[in-house]
């Protein structure tokens, strides 16, 4: 370590590399915790069924674009090849974020080794991340989340070996890696932004005075830059999808955000986490790293100011569970095997119980509504009933006459729905389904010469639809026969007739984002 001498310049103290050699890698033991959670997700892919982004993911996987109305191309092409390479089933599709969380977990505790953590810290570290309940609960999904978890938790550890190393030419890897990182999801520049930030302001400044910094950011607007001309080319769509997040408040808005924040990574791993953006800010053998506490804060204030989700946040704890766990490793050398075995067999396996209870699905379906994860993890709900909506939609497309099904249109509220048409709807001979909603709305308008009748999915009351048709009748209300709250559960199919102008000058108004 650099000593500190009175009246230096905060950069002279960490101008030298912290520790040239860092502790043994115990990679042994955080490959074990990294596979096992990897196998974990991918054992229990296929209980339940696709989540409706997945859905929404495999059918977009047909109309293949740089870019899309709520998201840049990278999970879709994703979706698309490994439907093509494992089949067609939420086990293939979720092979991915599997395999990107069980990379999360052993970077989780490279960054403790990096920091100077021993063998126990980089266990904790791997073990605290891969129990927290936003790594489970994205992991058993295919997501923008899971992979942008992935991207800052490389990127947490790329920073972390440039400042130790002063290796500037890590550069380079930052910007590959963030550049692909805005191919899934832009939240990544504000992390990026955050951290330059954070150096800027707690050092080492050194590592921003060199000719790889802009080498870095000219590469990842190059992998990004077809994304961001088709965004441009359509108006930044996605400007207005982050707005309509802000209004939604979902995961209680800006009150919800700080509170929300303790659940990421479970109660029982808050205070690791505590204690490492506090050892960051605190302790001197850190200070290089300090730049993740300005980090972290800046990220917070940005989110809660636009109205962020809170699991925005997600992607900064990795680091501060590293730095946690280099004091409870130090607690426990002090402390004896006893001590770790407890932390090891009772904080750590208390929190991972609980955070697989509530994120994966374990409970058998039939009692799943009546168990507290519906309530506690809305995206499991989401899980259930696609093939039942499907089935509903077939009944009531064979209750019209003959004549009337060649001319029938099919429109849902939603892309879940849509997508759920586009996977199952085949069984029952269902027309292509279209949608106003995101990316949908670009695959439209429905044919003209289709307009004698539409099945529309998921309107709430007539009234909304009367705008659009002369004869709206309801035909049947969609159960998932589990009895599950979802958003599908309950919705009406409607028949309606008479259309009152034609598809292309009306379907500028069925689009929306959300």
């Amino acid at each position: 370590m650099t000593d500190v001498t009175p009246g230096a310049d905060r950069d002279q103290v960490v101008r030298t590399p912290v520790s040239p050699v860092p502790p043994p890698l115990a990679l042994r033991r955080i490959a074990a915790v990294s596979a096992g959670t990897g196998a974990l997700l991918l054992v229990l892919s296929a209980r339940y069924g696709y989540h409706r982004d997945e859905l929404y993911y495999r059918a977009a996987g047909d109309h293949l674009a740089w870019g899309y109305d709520d998201q840049p191309p990278l999970v879709v092409l994703l979706a698309r090849a490994e439907t093509a390479l494992f089949g067609d089933s939420p086990t293939a599709l979720r092979t991915a974020s599997a395999v990107a969380v069980a990379l999360t977990v052993l970077l989780v505790g490279l960054i403790a080794r990096e920091l100077g953590g021993g063998a126990r810290a980089q266990t904790l570290a791997a073990l605290a991340w891969a129990v927290a309940p936003l790594t489970v609960i994205s992991g058993h999904l295919l997501s923008t989340t899971t992979l942008d978890l992935l991207v800052w938790t490389l990127i947490s550890w790329l920073v972390v070996r440039l400042v130790r190393t002063r290796a500037h030419r890590l550069w380079l890897m930052i910007g590959l890696v963030t550049g692909v990182g805005l191919l899934n999801k832009y939240l990544v520049a504000f992390f990026v932004v955050a951290l330059l930030a954070g150096m800027f302001a707690a050092g080492p400044r050194t590592v921003l005075r060199t000719p790889w910094l802009p080498a870095g950011a000219a590469l990842a607007l190059l992998i990004s830059l077809p994304d961001l001309l088709w965004q441009a080319a359509h108006g930044w769509p996605q400007f207005d999808l982050a707005r309509a997040i802000a209004r939604d408040g979902d995961q209680g808005g800006r009150p919800g955000f700080l509170p929300f924040q303790l659940l990421l990574t479970g109660p029982l791993m808050a205070p690791l986490w505590a204690v490492g953006l506090w050892q960051l800010g605190r302790v001197e053998r850190l200070r290089p790293y300090r730049l993740f506490v300005w980090a972290y804060g800046a990220l917070a204030l940005v989110f809660l100011v636009t109205g962020g989700k809170a699991y925005y946040q997600g992607g900064a704890y990795p680091v501060l569970l590293a730095a946690g766990a280099l004091t409870v490793e130090e607690w426990l050398a002090r402390a004896g095997r006893r001590a770790w075995r407890g932390v090891r067999t009772g904080i750590v396996a208390v929190s991972g119980a609980v955070t697989v209870l509530i994120g994966l699905p374990v409970v058998p379906l039939a009692a799943f509504a009546d168990s507290p994860q519906p309530a506690v993890n809305g995206d499991s709900a989401e899980t259930v009933g696609w093939p039942q909506l499907a089935a509903t939609v077939g009944r009531v497309y064979r209750t019209l006459p003959p004549a009337e099904r060649g001319a029938t249109t099919i429109v849902t509220r939603n892309y879940g729905e849509a997508g759920a048409l586009a996977r199952y709807g085949d069984r029952y001979g269902l027309p292509t389904a279209y949608s106003g909603h995101n990316a949908y709305h670009r695959w439209g308008p429905p044919p003209s010469h289709r307009s004698a009748v539409t099945l529309f999915v998921g309107a709430r009351s007539a009234g909304e639809l009367r705008r659009y048709w002369r004869e709206v009748e309801p035909a049947v209300r969609i159960d998932n026969g589990y009895g599950v709250d979802n958003e599908e559960q309950g919705a009406e199919v409607w028949i309606c007739r008479g259309l009152r102008e034609p598809w292309p000058e009306i379907w500028p108004a069925f689009r929306h984002l959300g």
